[in-house]
C-alpha cells in the first residue's frame, strides 16, 4: 500500500473516532467517555485511538477542534474595534452551539457541574490561553479609549465571565433556547461594558446594547 493510501486510511479512522466521541457525548449526555466505548462506536480496535491520539485527552482536544477554526475566523476581524471584536467573538462561538446544541449543552453541563464535572474536559475548556484571549481584547479596548481608566480590569473580566456563565447555566437548565444565547450574552456584555465605558464611548456601547435587547426580545417572542 502506498504511503498516501496509508495516510488517507489513517485520516479516515481519525475522523471516525472524533465523530464517534461527539456522537456519544451528544446521545448519552455524558462527557466522561471511555476509550473502549469510543473505539467500539467507531468500529476500530481499542489500540487505534491510542495510536492515533495518544490518550483520551488527545481525543478530547480533537473533539474540540472548533477552537482552531474559531481562531481562523476571528483573525479576519482585524479592522473592527476591540469592543466590536468582543461581540463578534461571541457570535462566532454561539454559531457552533446552534449547529450542534445537544453536544454543546452536554459540554457546558459538565463544565458548570458544581461537583467538578469531567476534569479532562474542564482542563481543555478553561485554559490560560482562553483567559488571555479575552483579557487581551479588554486591554485593547482600554487602549482605544473605550473603557474608563478608573475601572479595575480584573473585576471587569470577572463580571463578564459571570454574565457568560449565567447565560450558559440558564440554557443548560432549559430556561432559554439555543438561539437566545448570542443576543443574551451580547446584551449582558454590552450592559457591563456600558457601565465601564469612558464618557466618549458610552453612547456607542449603549446603542449596541439596545440593538441586542431588540434582537433578544424578538427571538424570545418568536
Amino acid at each position: 500500500m502506498s504511503s498516501s493510501k496509508r495516510e488517507e486510511g489513517k485520516e479516515a479512522r481519525r475522523r471516525r473516532i472524533v465523530e464517534a466521541a461527539r456522537a456519544l457525548i451528544r446521545e448519552t449526555g455524558d462527557t466522561g467517555l471511555s476509550m473502549r466505548a469510543i473505539a467500539a462506536r467507531a468500529e476500530v480496535s481499542l489500540a487505534t485511538p491510542y495510536n492515533l491520539f495518544g490518550s483520551k485527552r488527545g481525543v478530547v482536544m480533537a473533539v474540540l477542534e472548533d477552537a482552531r477554526e474559531f481562531q481562523a475566523k476571528f483573525a479576519t476581524l482585524k479592522n473592527l474595534t476591540a469592543v466590536e471584536r468582543i461581540f463578534s467573538a461571541l457570535s462566532i462561538t454561539f454559531a457552533y452551539h446552534v449547529q450542534d446544541p445537544e453536544f454543546y449543552r452536554t459540554l457546558w453541563a459538565s463544565l458548570l457541574d458544581p461537583r467538578g464535572g469531567d476534569a479532562e474536559l474542564r482542563a481543555e475548556l478553561i485554559t490560560p490561553q482562553n483567559t488571555q484571549f479575552w483579557r487581551g481584547l479588554l486591554e485593547e479596548a482600554r487602549r482605544e479609549g473605550a473603557i474608563a481608566d478608573d475601572i479595575d480590569m480584573d473585576l471587569l473580566q470577572q463580571a463578564l465571565n459571570g454574565r457568560f456563565a449565567a447565560v450558559m447555566l440558564n440554557w443548560v437548565m432549559g430556561g432559554s433556547s439555543v438561539r437566545e444565547l448570542e443576543p443574551a450574552a451580547c446584551f449582558g456584555y454590552a450592559s457591563t461594558l456600558c457601565a465601564s465605558a469612558s464618557d466618549g464611548f458610552r453612547p456607542h456601547i449603549r446603542r449596541r446594547m439596545l440593538d441586542f435587547q431588540a434582537e433578544l426580545l424578538a427571538v424570545t417572542e418568536a
